[in-house]
């Protein structure tokens, strides 16, 4: 099924609202495939802290082809560039096959970059720019990144020193570069929305079953692949944390569910300010409450 005027149906909002299971729903129903939009997801061995939740592409034994899931290493960097590159080689593939393509995610950066077409090119590793970076402290290479990028969004790039020195040279690079031309993306855009005291519940109860089937355990043998606690940090919330309650910062697994909730239902809230301010950038988002697969399909069938 096609929509009406539009090449894309997309499905975001904040952590533990309900947008996978809504997504994959939705793609069973109009013969639609998922693209993942969510930044850690994207890794192999981010199971149970990014929340793959493989299970849910399965419905009555049906399996809804995914995208965009497990395609890089963690020993790289994936940026938004990748992203939005494979973003638009899967969504052409898609169209080709007369596919609806699916995107589900909350990372508000990876959507927008689709939904308003970030004008970005390729860039190849600078050893030269590398090597006169090589002196500088972390503050002192962030320093460098905002003065290279007065509009910089991207926060991620400033976790860790290799993500700074990667902007860098991606900043220095594109200055003066034209991109390639991206495909014309019509978007139907929906968003699922819970009262905020429901919300946090959702998270609390995810955290639960999170850590009953061994998110700290994932951590440690991430540990022990030799995936540095830098690393871990750069990742973010789940791993972060963990990574804080092993190397005993946290001193226990109450203590680290009190301040992993807490952080988490912060960062749902940071991804609704910038859901708000996609739509003050002109993007119309369908909000869609308690993520009801019935009032979802009433607003896709308006636009088929």
């Amino acid at each position: 099924m096609q929509l009406k005027e539009k090449n894309l149906l997309v499905v975001l909002g904040p952590t533990a609202s309900g947008k996978t299971t809504l997504g994959v729903n939705l793609a069973d129903r109009f013969g639609g495939e998922i693209i993942s939009a969510d930044s850690r997801q994207v890794y192999r061995g981010l199971d149970i802290g990014a929340g793959k939740d493989l299970d849910e592409y399965l419905l009555a034994g049906k399996k809804i082809p995914y995208h965009l899931i497990d395609v890089a290493e963690l020993d790289t960097v994936y940026s938004v560039f990748d992203f939005q590159q494979q973003f638009y080689q899967t969504f052409e593939a898609l169209i080709d096959k007369r596919v609806m393509p699916v995107m589900v995610g909350g990372s508000g950066l990876y959507v927008e970059a689709v939904l308003e077409g970030y004008q970005m090119v390729a860039v190849p590793e600078n050893k030269q720019l590398r090597e006169e970076l090589a002196g500088l402290n972390k503050a002192e290479l962030e320093s460098k990144l905002r003065s290279l990028k007065s509009d910089l969004h991207n926060t991620t790039d400033l976790v860790s020193r290799e993500t700074l020195l990667r902007a860098i040279e991606i900043a220095v690079f594109s200055h003066g570069r034209a991109p390639e031309p991206a495909p014309e993306i019509k978007a139907l855009v929906l968003g699922t929305r819970f009262e905020r005291a429901e919300l946090r519940k959702r998270i609390e109860e995810r955290l639960a079953q999170r850590l009953e089937i061994g998110l700290i355990e994932e951590v440690e043998g991430l540990r022990a692949q030799g995936v540095s606690f830098e690393r871990l940090d750069s990742l973010g919330l789940e791993y972060r944390f963990v990574a804080d309650l092993i190397q005993k910062k946290i001193n226990s697994r109450d203590e680290l569910f009190e301040k992993l909730s807490a952080a988490i239902a912060k960062f749902a809230k940071r991804q609704l300010s910038w859901f708000r301010r996609m739509e003050r950038r002109g993007i119309e988002i369908h909000w869609i409450e308690q993520a009801s697969f019935e009032e979802a399909c009433k607003v896709v069938e308006l636009n088929c």
